[in-house]
């Protein structure tokens, strides 16, 4: 019974907890008459005293022991919190995160002491069956970063080298590139591919005057020209979904394919209170005034459920981003209206929505396809906002499938 507990067992609850029963279990059952009273004065004293403390939940506490033995280069007590932290299935730490820990601490404990961390953090994963997935640095798929000439600066990102079809990814409403990191590497051996972040989003500059619709078309315009690789295959989502349908309207010869995916071309006038009242949100209460509900649009329940870590990062993402940008960029897309000039698209169309999405919904994308001559429309069933991340295999074969075409 816990209330019977002394501050040995009580402490023996965490370190087991942190540390896992096999380790805890090897380290006490070899304990000898010389070191015995040094195994209990830590289980007392740290793991009970410390451990126990309400102050800092368990994954920070995990983060600091990670970031105070690698920058004092305790290598053995180290590599024991890694494999602690990235096996526990209750308290543990997602690898994007030890990643970015990692990452901090080459800022902070040197380069030397990073490069040991990441190669004994590796060694770990490797033990333990935790893939990690390639990510080669040579020419034909290393990403390059730089902002446009022209301005406003958008923030952009290239990659591949291949002969085929030039590709431009447009994101989504609160978010930034990353998002098309997965789509971006499955692409970029066959295909150049060109991401940015929109205006007052991401790393690109931040706008302090209101702007349209029409200026986030424009900018992708000359995004394109500055590339010197149009006419392109224009993918958009949300958002970026609206960029690529007013870029194949008023500037067609930019473009020789289209992806819509999960957005409109017009919303009903009874959607405006609900954009009113998130513009009303963030001015109020910033990012965090709208995140849940954002994300709960974004990411179907069944997704969320099944991959936390996921669900959690663009819960991060989301509350990164900044509110005035975000406010100017609702502003931007709240009156869209593409729809009766949608027959001028000429260019090979894909339109792809998710069956479970609310705020782009399968009728919107019907819409949009049976106006645009020629265009494909697929529903993805398990999919709601950023069918990309819910349903990445079938997002790419459906891209592959239009580029194809073009």
């Amino acid at each position: 019974m816990t209330d019977r507990l002394d501050d040995f067992d009580r402490g023996l609850v965490n370190r087991r907890a942190v540390l896992g029963d096999a380790w805890v279990d090897q380290s006490l059952g070899q304990a000898t008459a010389f070191n015995a009273e040094f195994q209990s004065l830590i289980t007392r004293g740290v793991w009970h005293e410390v451990w126990r403390r309400p102050g800092l939940d368990l994954a920070t506490r995990r983060l600091l022991v990670l970031a105070m033995t690698m920058a004092q280069g305790r290598w053995e007590e180290f590599e024991l919190h890694v494999r602690a932290a990235l096996v526990s299935k209750d308290s543990g730490v997602p690898l994007a995160t030890l990643k970015e820990m990692l990452l901090q601490g080459a800022a902070y404990c040197g380069v030397p002491a990073a490069n040991t961390a990441f190669k004994i953090a590796a060694e770990v994963c490797r033990a333990e069956g935790i893939a990690l997935e390639p990510a080669p640095l040579t020419p034909a798929v290393r990403m390059q970063h730089h902002h446009t000439f022209s301005t406003p600066q958008l923030h952009v990102a290239l990659q591949g080298l291949g002969s085929g079809v030039p590709v431009v990814l447009s994101h989504a409403l609160g978010l930034d590139l990353t998002m098309w990191d997965g789509l971006a590497a499955a692409l970029c051996a066959e295909h150049p591919v060109l991401r940015y972040d929109h205006r007052a989003q991401g790393a690109s500059a931040a706008v302090n005057k209101p702007f349209t619709l029409d200026d986030l078309v424009d900018d992708a315009a000359r995004l394109v020209r500055e590339w010197g690789r149009g006419p392109v295959v224009f993918i958009g989502l949300s958002m970026g979904g609206m960029v690529a349908q007013g870029l194949a309207i008023r500037h067609p010869d930019r473009v020789r394919g289209l992806v819509l995916a999960n957005t409109t071309a017009q919303y009903p006038e009874a959607a405006q209170a609900t954009w009113a009242a998130r513009i009303a949100a963030v001015q109020a209460g910033g990012m965090a005034g709208v995140v849940q509900g954002v994300v709960e649009r974004y990411l179907q329940a069944d997704f969320r459920a099944a991959h936390p870590e996921s669900t959690a990062a663009l819960h991060a993402q989301l509350l990164r981003a900044d509110p005035a940008g975000y406010v100017a960029s609702c502003e931007a897309i709240r009156h869209v209206d593409w729809l009766g000039a949608l027959a001028q698209v000429r260019c090979p169309t894909l339109v792809l929505a998710g069956a479970h999405d609310i705020g782009a919904t399968p009728a919107m994308g019907q819409a949009i396809a049976e106006r645009i001559p020629g265009a494909q429309f697929e529903l993805l069933e398990e999919a709601s906002h950023l069918s990309s991340a819910e349903q990445p295999a079938r997002f790419e074969a459906a891209v592959r499938g239009l580029l194809a075409r073009c």
